[in-house]
């Protein structure tokens, strides 16, 4: 990158200004993680729009670590966030307005520019794949009060007991870090998350019709998006995004619990994403493509060069995942009339399942070659449908 190019990233892009942090602390935006050191002060050249900031403070040596605390932003270009490490609480809290306001006008003189770390734009295609349907809008909605997001603040919280093997693995690993810092029981009410049933309850419906509804979840989609998003698929895509970043970047047990109920409520669908709601699907099974995509990524925090952001017990054979993806292949291979993009986002993400996990499926299915013998009466319509949003064809 030319210099004049770099000022101009310099002067326009948003830029996190983060004081007295200590030496070890792990800082990082979006997919990019740094170890602070000595003359760390922030970050700078980020892009303008949505962003996930998280942290983590560490012992003196660098050894041990505490639980993370992250936070959304979605800052317009030439914006300041101000931050100071408070030594005693261990984390980033905002400063009074006069010393941010003299700050910010510090930053804009590139008094700090020598201190602060340039946003790696190579990877900021990686972050708009799993972000792209947040919006500002989308972080007021969903954020705490107080905007922090962590495993810490959710000890004394209702959430829905474990049910398979990696479940319980991934608690009683955020457990452990829960339990390695004493939280603030004063402020435990965490994201405001969409309450997702998990069954259809209707009145005057009994036996087999009830239990129909609820074989197939597209009445409760159905349900859900008139009444919680107001009819907006993207405000659902989006809250799923939302939970999985704060799962994954920020630990959070309750967003975990979020992401896997959404999952699952899309996935329990037999009827819509064939016949009702085809641009819904296509548009979740790229979310959800990208989102294992980044999940399956080595994780650079850790000292295992093999290791990756999803833990090993996510690719168990008792995998809620594996069992959701494996019903859904077969209904996109029995299907009669699949939509072009569904069936083009899905072959991609088996593609993905079966190379990087080894998860075997059925073989010889639609979703697989791509090819349609002439003679197959059991192979499907591929149905392009008429809408500009879906035309682009999908990129690795």
């Amino acid at each position: 990158m030319d210099a004049e190019m770099a000022m101009e990233l310099v002067k326009h892009g948003l830029t996190l200004l983060f004081l007295d942090v200590p030496q070890h602390t792990l800082i990082g935006i979006d997919t990019q993680m740094f170890s602070v050191g000595p003359d760390f002060k922030g970050i700078k050249m980020i892009p303008p729009g949505p962003h996930f900031v998280y942290y983590s403070s560490s012992t003196r040596d660098g050894k041990e670590f505490s639980p993370i605390i992250g936070f959304f932003v979605d800052a317009g270009p030439s914006e300041v966030i101000v931050r100071k490490w408070d030594q005693q609480e261990e984390r980033l809290v905002k400063v009074p307005e006069e010393e941010e306001e003299r700050y910010c006008q510090a930053v804009r003189s590139l008094e700090f520019d020598r201190h602060l770390g340039p946003y790696n734009l190579s990877q900021y295609g990686d972050w708009k794949q799993l972000s792209n349907y947040i919006t500002k809008s989308i972080i007021q909605r969903i954020e705490p009060i107080g905007g922090e997001i962590t495993v810490a603040s959710e000890s004394t919280m209702h959430v829905n007991t474990p049910s398979t093997m990696m479940e319980k693995a991934l608690d009683e690993q955020l457990n452990a870090s829960r339990c390695s810092t004493p939280s603030d029981k004063s402020q435990t009410r965490g994201c405001y998350y969409t309450s997702i049933p998990r069954v259809t309850k209707r009145k005057g419906i009994h036996g087999q019709q009830l239990t129909s509804l609820n074989l197939d979840k597209t009445q409760l989609v159905e349900s859900v998006l008139l009444e919680d998003y107001g009819g907006s698929e993207d405000l659902l895509l989006a809250e799923l995004q939302f939970a999985y970043i704060a799962f994954l970047m920020g630990q959070s047990l309750e967003a975990f619990l979020q992401w896997k109920s959404l999952v699952s409520l899309l996935f329990g669908c037999t009827e819509a994403p064939f016949h009702t709601r085809s641009r819904l699907f296509a548009k979740f099974i790229r979310v959800i493509y990208y989102q294992l995509k980044q999940g399956l990524q080595k994780d650079c925090t850790d000292t295992n060069s093999g290791s990756t952001l999803l833990d090993d017990s996510w690719f168990s054979a008792d995998s809620f995942l594996h069992r959701l993806f494996k019903d859904f292949f077969l209904l996109v291979q029995d299907a009669s009339v699949v939509d072009g993009d569904l069936l083009s986002w899905t072959r991609k993400l088996k593609e993905l399942l079966e190379n990087n996990l080894g998860w075997e499926f059925q073989q010889n299915s639609a979703v697989d070659g791509m090819y349609f013998e002439d003679d197959d009466e059991f192979a499907p319509v591929v149905e392009m449908l008429d809408d500009p949003s879906s035309s682009v064809a999908p990129s690795v």
